[in-house]
């Protein structure tokens, strides 16, 4: 039959959804599943994740690393490797569901992880930069093992399903977190795999995006210059990389990242006031390759927040709200409106125009 118009909806593609605590108090991830579950329509199937902060406060101190496994032998060889550089104060089989809405899993592992001091030491290197190199490693040279968490404190959960299918299989309602995001998956030119699901998660970082980087390539060989390696057939993975670059080696706030990814347009920045002329010059002429172009709406999570952008000319969706200490953001106003119908504010951001949330810290 014949479907007219307003009866079928032609989604823009993906949908993300995040929520954070501003004081800090914890919750479990029924919230953000419901949040996401009503965007189901944004997605087809073959992605959804979770990244969830402040869940592991027995091991806050240790790296949490969530590993996907093809093999008994890429386990093996993987677990060679963690013993050869880490210290292992916890490892086991990923707690999960059996549900038949998720299939073809591959074996998961979680790890606890503090690295060997006499190894940092020999390399010259802060542990953070050790534990990245370790993680670019193992997913670069053992086939069939891929890192795909490896923060303190915070998890990535992942898989080829519908989001709310995906967190019922990790048992989200069991965990506690002060932040929390996700994201429903409509590939449109990549594979939908384990591994190509989001959130893409480089140490404390993680994001979620809707949309198509159009200057990927151009993104992804700049950053492999700094010993990143884009393996994971999906544009997504160069973004988390860039922010990590930009924050952790760089030294930036996460809003000079932000206006790096996302920054003006060079005839806007000419009819600026001088200051922030000279700075946003000095931004796209030392980090124009980072330029991030095409349709995109992110959700950045890290170690105490959360931070949400849009592309320059704001082609994906992004809604921000408020009620008390408690902030959301989603590709839709009803992915927040069904966990807090009665909110205190709520807007849609500039393109272009970061909006980021810090634990304790209020909105920026």
């Amino acid at each position: 039959m014949l479907k007219r118009e307003g009866e079928v909806r032609i989604p823009s593609g993906c949908a993300i959804s995040g929520m954070i605590s501003l004081d800090g108090s914890k919750q479990n991830g029924e919230d953000i599943m419901k949040s996401i579950a009503i965007m189901h329509d944004r997605s087809n199937g073959l992605g959804g994740g979770f990244a969830a902060y402040g869940i592991y406060p027995e091991f806050k101190n240790f790296y949490a690393f969530h590993v996907f496994y093809d093999s008994r032998r890429a386990k093996d060889e993987a677990e060679a490797f963690i013993n050869e550089h880490f210290e292992i104060a916890s490892m086991s089989v990923m707690p999960t569901k059996t549900i038949k809405e998720i299939t073809d899993e591959p074996m998961i592992w979680r790890y606890f992880l503090k690295p060997l001091a006499y190894k940092v030491e020999r390399t010259q290197v802060d542990e953070d930069e050790f534990v990245f190199r370790c993680v670019m490693s193992i997913n670069t040279k053992i086939d069939g093992a891929y890192v795909f968490s490896s923060g303190k404190d915070m998890g990535s959960f992942k898989a080829v399903g519908y989001p709310e299918d995906v967190g019922r299989f990790y048992r989200l309602d069991e965990y506690e977190g002060y932040s929390w995001t996700a994201h429903g998956r409509y590939p449109t030119n990549t594979p939908g795999w384990w591994g190509g699901a989001h959130p893409f998660s480089v140490l404390d970082t993680s994001v979620v995006h809707n949309g198509e980087i159009s200057s990927y390539d151009a993104n992804r060989r700049s950053i492999e210059m700094f010993g990143y390696k884009c393996t994971l057939l999906t544009d997504t993975e160069a973004i988390a990389y860039i922010v990590d670059y930009l924050v952790r080696k760089q030294g930036m706030s996460h809003e000079d990242a932000a206006h790096v990814m996302a920054a003006p347009f060079w005839s806007t920045i000419e009819n600026l006031p001088q200051k922030e002329k000279e700075y946003y010059t000095y931004i796209r002429n030392a980090y124009a390759s980072l330029l991030v172009t095409g349709p995109f709406s992110i959700i950045v999570g890290y170690k105490g927040g959360l931070m949400a952008l849009n592309d320059r000319l704001k082609l994906r969706s992004m809604v921000i709200g408020q009620k008390g200490n408690k902030a959301y953001m989603a590709s839709e106003e009803s992915a927040i409106r069904v966990i807090e119908p009665d909110l205190d504010k709520i807007w849609a951001p500039l393109g272009g125009e970061p909006v980021i949330f810090n634990v304790n810290g209020g909105v920026e």
